[in-house]
């Protein structure tokens, strides 16, 4: 068996280190392959990002708690801070442009676009790094008051497609073209292209790439309406039921009651933990109608599946939820197929084995 390389051991290293929260072992791990020839960039996307990949497959598996989780991900932000002042460190002068780098609003994931900040930073950008959840406003306000050669939009939970469209929207009306990126944004993109982003890239050396042959600035663009890059949204299927939201999650929540008696003895904090799920069902139900794609839906529906079963919890008592909904919105067309499809898709999900969510190390 071949040596493991120094990125190998430093990726092993790295997760035994912020798994037991030991933020100087892990800050030692990734100076000490700095010092072994490991350049930043790969330290980066090499050891920290498959790191925080694993902290969140351990937590969806059940092996990590909410607060070990959140904890990880914080050192892992500490440790990348270091970096950037490791004694005998240099940064390349920002030559290369001037450019934004901002979650979308509603995205708290913010080590993604961390990552790319700090890799591009390396290759010659002036970055401006506006971290999680910066509300639109605020971020058109930053782009009047910079004028970057572009903004790079990240967004890792679909549910904040819609906020991401109007961000992509807003930058484009005043001249700045959009580089999306995120799991949020589909497989290869497809939900940028849709939400009508300049680019998308798939990671922080492909969003580099991107911005290297440069993005043209949008022409004087006009107004553009949400209908105009989803005319699907006219038959407002989607307004109505996010406008129903509140009466949904409670309406659902009793009839749960009724098919379920043993909620009657619910604690209060299992209660409000099953009115959160119902809730998370129906954003991503709306989402699916915004962007016409049950898959938005039925890959939420069987990674919860996935998740409740390593909490003990049958996936099945999902279907419950999902016939609830469908009763209470049977006047909308589109709706009822992304409800049947998602049912489907958890019927048939539960009757094979989950898959194994752990991942090496």
């Amino acid at each position: 068996m071949s040596e493991p390389t120094t990125t190998t051991r430093a990726v092993r290293q790295l997760w035994l280190a912020v798994a037991a929260g030991d933020e100087r072992g892990a800050a030692a791990v990734v100076h000490a392959a700095l010092a072994q020839g490991v350049s930043e960039e790969a330290i980066l996307l090499e050891v920290i990002a498959p790191v925080q990949e694993k902290v969140g497959a351990e937590w969806a598996a059940d092996r990590l708690s909410v607060a070990q989780e959140h904890a990880a991900t914080a050192i892992n932000e500490r440790v990348i801070a270091t970096l950037t002042r490791h004694p005998g460190g240099s940064r390349p002068a920002a030559d290369r442009g001037r450019v934004t780098v901002s979650c979308v609003d509603g995205e708290w994931h913010a080590l993604p676009a961390r990552l790319v900040a700090e890799v591009l930073t390396l290759r010659g950008w002036r970055v401006d790094y506006l971290g999680a959840q910066t509300p639109t406003p605020h971020l058109i306000a930053h782009l009047h008051l910079t004028n970057p050669d572009a903004v790079l939009l990240s967004g890792s939970i679909t549910t904040h497609l819609p906020a991401a469209h109007a961000a992509v929207t807003a930058s484009q009306a005043i001249g700045v073209p959009v580089l999306a990126g995120g799991r949020a944004f589909g497989p290869a993109g497809r939900y940028a292209r849709a939400l009508g982003a300049d680019r998308w890239a798939a990671d922080a050396r492909a969003a580099a790439d991107v911005l290297e042959k440069g993005i043209p600035r949008p022409d004087a663009p006009a107004v553009r309406h949400v209908v105009d890059d989803l005319p699907h949204l006219a038959d407002q299927e989607y307004t109505m039921v996010v406008q129903s939201r509140p009466r949904l999650v409670k309406r659902t929540l009793a009839d749960l009651e009724h098919r379920f008696p043993a909620m009657s003895v619910y604690s209060v904090a299992q209660r409000d933990r099953t009115a959160e799920d119902i809730a998370h069902i129906i954003d991503f139900l709306t989402t699916a109608l915004y962007v016409a794609d049950p898959e938005v839906l039925t890959a939420f529906m069987t990674w919860t599946a996935d998740i409740l079963t390593a909490r003990g919890v049958p996936a099945h008592s999902l279907l419950a939820g999902l016939d609830t909904l469908a009763d209470q919105l049977h006047d909308f067309p589109r709706t009822q197929k992304l409800l049947e499809r998602a049912a489907t898709a958890v019927t048939e999900h539960t009757v094979r084995p989950a898959p194994d969510t752990r991942t090496s190390a």
